[in-house]
């Protein structure tokens, strides 16, 4: 039996892409909610800081090697992310930068050429490095990314419960009418706080206030605090809240403003080199013909 080895070679390279192609996929899509871990943290005896493991011990050496890495938690809660699955990701794509090498050799030496053993070996482990590394950098941007967008989304809330209070509607009210308005990720997140505020009867403002120490927004904690000097001390506080909505606008224009004379600044690199090349192209039949 005469094997074909083009034939070979792509059909393990197609499974290589096709199993790196799952594995990405399957981390992109949005995992389904267990509910019987979210209704024991809805029912907590008291005295219980943290909610029973349900998974037994199968995960135990993803825990601790997750309290090793010391992941970014504020980042990862602002994702609805655990550190659990943080540290998964970070081993999965360090096994795919060991992988990628281990094929791409395996391959080569199907094809007849041998390269010393000490090029892939070096190569896995420069690669799973990287690939580490970039996961946990894909987690920083996506996090800063959607604290920006949850900024802003804070500074509609608090034209919003404005506009409840002016109503005439109680601050509790006014909290929890507002949420109701718009749609999207950060006003769910505004609306689960709330509604654990309503099940564990706590006040509304001080569930705001956790969130927002939780996933890192300051201004989510200044909605709260604003809102608890109108439930508790009876303040009008409608100016406070248009207040802090004007200069949330003015700090995220700051913020937007900046950002873009950075990318400008980094253009202008480019553009130098841009313009040497062009100079190059101009002198060089002068300098050929001397």
């Amino acid at each position: 039996m005469i094997l074909n080895w083009p034939l070979t070679i792509g059909v393990l390279a197609g499974a290589a892409v096709g199993l790196g192609l799952f594995l990405l996929v399957r981390e992109a899509l949005p995992a389904t909610p267990a509910l019987g871990p979210a209704l024991r943290r809805l029912h907590q005896p008291p005295g219980l800081s943290r909610p029973a493991r349900t998974a037994g011990r199968d995960l135990d050496w993803l825990s601790g090697l997750s309290r090793w890495l010391r992941p970014p938690h504020r980042q990862l809660a602002l994702l609805g992310q655990t550190p659990e699955q943080y540290t998964l990701s970070l081993v999965l794509s360090g096994l795919i930068g060991l992988a990628t090498p281990a094929v791409s050799t395996a391959i080569l030496f199907l094809a007849g050429i041998r390269p010393p053993i000490v090029l892939p070996t070096v190569g896995a482990l420069g690669f799973a490095l990287v690939c580490v590394l970039l996961a946990h950098r894909s987690v920083l941007v996506k996090a800063e990314r959607a604290r920006r967008e949850f900024s802003q989304a804070v500074c509609a809330y608090l034209d919003l419960v404005a506009l409840q209070l002016s109503a005439a509607h109680g601050p509790v009210q006014a909290l929890e009418r507002a949420a109701e308005v718009c749609d999207g990720w950060v006003f769910e997140r505004i609306r689960e706080a709330l509604r654990m505020a309503q099940l564990q009867m706590h006040s509304p403002w001080d569930e705001l206030r956790d969130l927002a120490e939780k996933i890192g927004i300051p201004e989510l904690g200044d909605v709260g605090a604003i809102m608890q000097s109108s439930g508790t001390e009876g303040a009008q506080v409608h100016d406070s809240l248009r207040g802090r909505a004007d200069s949330l606008r003015d700090q995220i224009r700051t913020d937007n403003l900046a950002r873009a004379e950075a990318v400008t600044s980094r253009l202008d690199v480019p553009g130098a080199l841009l313009v040497f090349v062009l100079v190059g192209f101009v002198l060089y039949p002068f300098v050929a013909r001397i």
